[in-house]
């Protein structure tokens, strides 16, 4: 872990130092550069004549024919309504037959354990190995 902060503290300190020496050859750039020269002032723009354009031709326009006025209005069509309509009879709904579901098999289902085998131990101490072992002392 220790090995990581100190490769990141390095990458991060490597990442700063090249950034600053962008940062001084742009300031060095600018100290050097030689002071622009002033514009010289643009030329007035000339004024440009006004033209005159001819006068539209005057024609007369038609006038809208004058249609009459109605004193009256046409009467309205008219129909008779009934006052309450004739119901239909409904038609008569078909008796449904009654359908019986054929018995279930008697099938028994199977038997279920009620006793579950014991789960193995896993062995805490490594066996030994006898010609890893050191050899016996004097």
């Amino acid at each position: 872990m220790a090995a990581f902060n100190r490769c990141f503290a390095l990458s991060l300190f490597l990442a700063l130092s090249l950034s600053s020496v962008q940062t001084t050859t742009a300031a060095r750039h600018l100290l050097q550069t030689v002071p622009t020269v002033a514009l010289p002032p643009l030329p007035a723009i000339p004024t440009i004549p006004q033209a005159t354009l001819p006068p539209l031709p005057s024609t007369a326009l038609p006038t809208a024919p004058i249609l009459p006025k109605p004193t009256t209005l046409p009467p309205l069509p008219s129909t008779q309504i009934p006052s309450s309509l004739p119901i239909p009879t409904l038609p008569t709904m078909p008796a449904v037959p009654k359908v019986s579901l054929p018995p279930l098999p008697a099938t028994s289902l199977p038997t279920f354990p009620t006793t579950f085998p014991s789960i193995p131990t896993i062995p805490t101490t490594m066996p030994t190995i006898p010609f890893f072992s050191p050899p016996p002392s004097n």
